[in-house]
């Protein structure tokens, strides 16, 4: 049984959130100076939902996404600004804060499959948050981003279903396809997840990426893919951790986290 002292889970609604002066004030500042010196991000986690489904959510943080050549000179300025700041892992967060707020600075996924680059930038919508124009996380790289947030005490399948539903399927669905590469099980889960959820509406998915998925899908039941032995420690390291530690799977996740964080220290360096 829950313990009654326990957060409460956030519920789904369109009633926008009651924020403080102070932590308005301070979300402005973090992205006026962001935009001042011309750091290279996209706005993301509340606001980005909210530009593609109507939902809004609660948050303490202002989550920046950067490509990991960029979060060197954010956290400077950040510093310079009388932030404390902190590497939480250096394979893609970053946290600053003052007080009770935060800034989360995210140049990818934690399992290091998804990388945010300059073509996040690029494709992001344009939009405004508190005011102040910004770019907002496209929602492509907004889906591709939640993927894989399948723990068990964090699914973000809900968020990808709303984000789908929202832009009735106004994707550039090609291009998700290319986000998710050599992961498109993934994409077909959620999307098997929406279809679920929204019969009614299954036509915001086009017929094409179906069939696609579900061609690749049944090519993959009739010639296994025999090099490739175990990949739940991507999905949660943690409920996974006894086929790593036991049961001698391959330990995909480190694979993936020690390659991701060679090519963020090569560019850092080139930065």
């Amino acid at each position: 049984m829950p313990n009654a002292k326990d957060k409460p889970l956030p519920v789904s609604s369109s009633q926008p959130p009651l924020f403080s002066p102070d932590q308005e004030g301070l979300f402005r500042e973090v992205i006026q100076l962001m935009n001042r010196n011309k750091v290279q991000y996209v706005i993301s986690g509340a606001f980005a939902l909210h530009e593609h489904t109507g939902i809004w959510r609660d948050t303490k943080d202002l989550d920046l996404f950067l490509p990991s050549q960029e979060v060197g000179k954010a956290l400077k300025l950040l510093i310079d600004d009388g932030f404390h700041t902190e590497v939480c892992d250096p394979v893609w967060l970053a946290k600053a804060h003052r007080g009770d707020y935060f800034v989360d600075l995210i140049s990818g996924m934690s399992n290091a499959v998804v990388r945010v680059d300059y073509s996040w930038i690029k494709r992001a919508s344009v939009s405004e948050v508190l005011g102040i124009p910004v770019k907002v996380l496209g929602p492509e790289e907004l889906i591709a981003s939640k993927v894989f947030v399948t723990f068990r005490e964090r699914f973000d399948g809900a968020d990808i279903c709303h984000v789908i539903y929202g832009t009735k399927g106004r994707l550039d669905w090609n291009h998700l396809l290319r986000l998710m590469g050599e992961h498109w099980q993934m994409l077909l889960w959620s999307l098997l997840l929406y279809q679920y959820v929204y019969p009614a509406q299954t036509d915001y998915v086009p017929r094409q990426i179906w069939d696609e998925l579900l061609h690749r899908f049944r090519t993959e039941l009739e010639h296994p893919n025999t090099h490739v032995d175990f990949r739940g420690s991507l999905i949660d390291e943690k409920m996974f951790a006894i086929d790593v530690q036991e049961w001698g799977k391959r330990n995909v996740l480190e694979e993936h986290r020690s390659s991701a964080e060679l090519i963020q220290n090569h560019a850092c360096k080139v930065a």
